[in-house]
């Protein structure tokens, strides 16, 4: 499609007298990546419930591959994969059984489930009842789940929530290689290094609120400060000296720091995502 996979303007819910989604709106292009990041509670979750059906928007339009999610449209469903925090898996079928059987609901019986298990490092235990399944290996087959219909669309919330750091890298190689297949990818997160490293740009929410959608390089030059940190030895200790980049009488300093015998160490730091979030918010992204 020329336009984009995810639509959304002036989106609006609440659950009561609680406004949990306040006139959001935002693009996914197809094989983009956008990060959707902010503490709980700041409408993430509600927002992608909205786009997947299942919270009907109070007011505003969310169209997901051009139809208007509040049809729930069975053939959108089909184009679509979804991973929640929330484990709904079939606990006495087996992994491979659980895949099929999901991927029947779409209508396709060639389902290659061996390979969908092996690109979440669970090729091993096919035959195994998820029941049997640590919490982490749950998670590894909701993703894995998520993507056997070769989706167009994939909403991943916390994706590697709970994962060690090496299956965590696995199934962001995962996630990456779907969006060079052309899927649009919405991805919440609290991980501040999965986002930066994924995302192609990151929406800011909080309080049912976008206060910033950008990618994370432009984010952080303009809302961050650039600096040089520089370690030399202090007699049988280390110290160290920033020097912000641009500021007066910065170039001069590490010029002669550079050139002292107790230098150790060099390097540039840039703000994170997390630094700039609370510089817009005032409030931790745990928080």
């Amino acid at each position: 499609m020329t336009g984009p996979a995810i639509n959304v303007e002036d989106l609006h819910f609440s659950y009561g007298d609680l406004e949990a989604v306040k006139g959001v709106s935002f693009d996914v292009r197809p094989g983009e990546i956008l990060g959707f990041l902010g503490p709980n509670g700041a409408g993430k979750s509600t927002t992608i419930k909205m786009l997947t059906g299942q919270l009907t928007p109070n007011s505003g339009v969310a169209r997901v591959l051009g139809i208007d999610v509040s049809t729930d449209d069975p053939a959108l469903q089909a184009r679509i994969g979804v991973c929640f925090e929330e484990k709904n898996l079939y606990l006495n079928m087996s992994a491979r059984e659980n895949l099929e059987f999901h991927a029947s609901l779409f209508g396709i019986k060639d389902a290659n489930a061996e390979e969908a298990l092996r690109r979440v490092g669970l090729a091993s235990r096919a035959a195994d009842r998820v029941k049997t399944f640590s919490k982490g290996m749950r998670q590894r087959m909701m993703i894995s789940r998520a993507f056997i219909n070769k989706p167009d669309v994939l909403f991943l919330d916390e994706p590697t929530g709970g994962l060690d750091p090496v299956t965590s890298a696995a199934i962001r190689k995962t996630i990456k290689e779907e969006a060079e297949r052309g899927a649009a990818v919405l991805l919440t997160t609290h991980d501040m290094f999965e986002a930066d490293e994924l995302s192609d740009r990151v929406a800011f929410i909080n309080e049912g609120e976008i206060v910033a959608l950008d990618t994370a390089e432009s984010l952080k030059l303009t809302y961050g400060t650039r600096a040089v940190k520089v370690r030399l030895r202090d007699g049988a200790s280390v110290r160290e000296e920033t020097l912000p980049l641009g500021g007066g009488g910065a170039s001069a300093r590490l010029a002669e720091l550079a050139a002292s015998p107790d230098l150790l160490t060099i390097h540039t730091e840039e703000a994170t995502l997390e630094q700039v979030f609370i510089r817009l918010t005032g409030r931790g992204l745990e928080g």
